[in-house]
Parts: C-alpha cells; structure tokens; sequence
C-alpha cells in the first residue's frame, strides 16, 4: 500500500501573501517541509497539491526544482485538489500537510502513519483531540474515504479545508486519536501571519545550524531557555482561518467534476 504525503500550497495567502517562498535561514518554507517530509520512515512519495493561478508557477518552479511531484488544480476546492492528486498518484494513504507547518516533527508523522495502520481505520489524526501544538498537525486517511468525501461534502468549509466531513461523521467513518502525553497545544508553531514568521525566524537562527531537523523536543527546549520568543505569537487564536469558515458557511457552488 503506498502512502503519500500530499502537501497544500499557494501564494495566496490572505494574511500573510507567498509565505511558502518565504526563507527561513537558507532555504524557503516549501523546502524546510519538504525536507522534514522526506525524513519520514513511511512515506512513500510526496506531491505538492497547488492551483491553477498563474501566480502559483513559482511553486511550480520551485518544485522541479526540488525533483518533487506537483499537481494543480482548484483555487477553491482544495478537497477536490486533493482527491484528483491521490488518484493521480494512486495513493492508498494521503498524510495530509499543510504549508504553514515549518517545524513539522517527522517522528509524529511517523507515529500518526503506524497508528493508522495498526488500527486500520479510515482517519488518523493528532487535531481530533488537540494536546500536540498548533504546527505539529498530522492528518492520514484512505483514498476510499477521500473519495466519499469528495463525492459527498457540500458546505464550503468542508471544500476548503479537505477533512472536516471525515472528521465530523465519525459513523461513516473510522477514526483514532494521536495524543501527547500532556496539553501543550496552547503553542502556536504556526505559519499564518507576521508575528508567526518572527517567531519561526527565531526557531530557526537558535536551532537550524545545530540541527536542520530539529524536532519538537528541541523546541521545548528552546523555548524553556528563551521563554520570551513564545509570548511573540501566543495571543493568536487556533484554527483562525477554519473558524472564519464556519461562520461564512454556505453551500458549495459545484463545477462540473469528474473521477
């Protein structure tokens, strides 16, 4: 069963515009997930999922590059983008990541992808209970539930942002829980906004030379050290963006789509 990590990206960022292309120390945001990404045990393959907009060719570029598969499609109905990639690649199992995660740890990713094979289930993922901080997120699921998803979710939210209809139909489907030992996810290690990049800039100068992959143990330490670079961003709500969407809420206006 192959097991592809699918990362979303654009440029168009609302708050925080071509954050993916933006550096940290000597290489972009794209890269340093990528990089993480690649150091997964379980990982088969990645593909950066992006859209059609002509703005969008820089990842493009950047991703031939980096010798990574690219797939584009929608602007707006990034599950669509996601489902027409896992079929493209034929993935068995999507590890989803987002591009405003710079720090994701791959020994989670690792972990997420084992317990949702040990557990054979439909959804795994360390957001259905949040104890990890917000930019350690992990999501895997199986082609067959990206499907029904992608088949049957209607609201724009559940386009949008690809896993709310799995993740809220827990009778159609089968989920497990990833869980820190302890409630941290108060931390915000996110990528979103201007506060986020400073905060990042900083990891990244304290840790990056010593360790390229640093992993989220090495962040606590950090920030037990330097306690005031934590106070930089922790005023930001979580899930901002998915929220927003909730509350704008109506239902999608389909295109014609295809399988």
């Amino acid at each position: 069963m192959s097991t592809i990590a699918i990362i979303q990206a654009r440029m168009g960022s609302t708050r925080l515009p071509g954050k993916v292309l933006l550096n940290l120390e000597d290489k972009t945001v794209l890269e340093h997930i990528v990089d993480r990404i690649r150091s997964s045990k379980y990982v088969d393959d990645i593909v950066v999922a992006t859209t059609i907009s002509k703005a969008d060719l820089r990842i493009v570029e950047l991703c031939a590059n980096l010798d990574v598969s690219i797939y584009c499609g929608s602007e707006d109905d990034v599950l669509d983008r996601y489902y027409q990639a896992a079929k493209l690649f034929r993935a068995d199992n999507i590890v989803r990541i987002t591009s405003d995660c710079p720090v994701i740890d791959p020994k989670i990713i690792d972990v997420a992808i084992i317990l949702h094979i040990k557990n054979n289930v439909d959804y795994t993922s360390n957001t259905l209970k949040e104890t990890y901080p917000d930019g350690q997120d992990v999501e895997v699921f199986t082609f067959t539930s990206l499907r029904t998803a992608w088949k049957d979710a209607k609201l724009a939210s559940e386009r949008e942002h690809v896993t709310p209809y799995i993740r809220n139909n827990p009778d159609i489907f089968k989920h497990a829980s990833l869980e820190y030992k302890e409630d941290i996810s108060q931390k915000r290690w996110t990528l979103d906004n201007a506060e986020d990049l400073e905060f990042l800039r900083l990891v990244y100068k304290y840790l990056y030379n010593k360790n390229p992959l640093f992993n989220m143990d090495d962040i606590l330490a950090l920030i037990d050290e330097k306690p005031e670079i934590e106070k930089i961003n922790q005023h930001i709500i979580r899930n901002e963006g998915y929220l927003k969407s909730i509350r704008e809420d109506k239902t999608f206006d389909f295109y014609d789509i295809e399988e």
